[in-house]
């Protein structure tokens, strides 16, 4: 992959680390929308070991997507004042995602070490919430950063509409499936790859 794109390097480890969300969260999928608590203890019971490995799968797709954000707000010149605002933004959206991540590796290393305690939704939901609401912030941020760059306004407008959408959902039912998250930034991270970059922007790389 060449050095001359930054962008499509950062887009590259988002998307990677979506990926692997995604992966990590499959086993045992339909313990999330399963309402009958002995029911979910059961399935998790069936399906222990998978459950077990995608947690910690889940855990570095965690990890990887807020790299790939930061990677691509070092990746932003400061060439003028719309950059250099795209590029405060992106560094707020990754230092957002950068806080939360570990929140969330928490919670799935709970969820892997204590399956009743999981299906019986016993433990603090803080560092979700936490989490959760870091993510809504960093949706925001990261809208603002790709509407004060020269990419497709659509791009920015589908993150800056999602951290309201998500935050009104988070603040009223208390939680919210994080794939809602990986799905939006997933998105960014695929433009990114596809996205033919600013000549300065290159040059940047050099």
């Amino acid at each position: 992959m060449s050095g001359n794109h930054p962008y499509r390097r950062a887009g590259t480890v988002i998307v990677a680390g979506t990926v692997v969300w995604f992966i990590g969260i499959s086993p045992v999928s339909r313990v999330y929308i399963t309402p009958d608590d002995r029911e979910r203890l059961r399935m998790l019971q069936a399906g222990q070991r998978g459950w077990i490995t995608g947690q910690h799968i889940a855990a570095a797709g965690t990890v990887a997507v807020p790299v790939g954000f930061a990677a691509f707000s070092r990746a932003i010149p400061a060439a003028n004042p719309s950059s250099r605002t795209a590029k405060k933004w992106a560094y707020a959206a990754a230092a957002a995602l950068l806080t939360g991540a570990p929140l969330f590796v928490s919670s799935l290393a709970r969820r892997a070490s204590d399956i009743e305690g999981f299906a019986y939704r016993r433990g603090s939901s803080a560092p979700f919430l936490a989490y959760s609401g870091l993510h809504v912030i960093a949706l925001a941020a990261l809208g603002g950063s790709l509407l004060s760059l020269p990419a497709k306004r659509w791009v920015g407008v589908t993150a800056a509409a999602a951290a309201p959408i998500y935050g009104a959902i988070l603040a009223a039912r208390k939680d919210i499936p994080p794939l809602f998250f990986y799905l939006v930034e997933g998105t960014v991270g695929a433009y990114l790859m596809a996205w033919e970059e600013p000549e300065e922007h290159k040059l940047k790389a050099l």
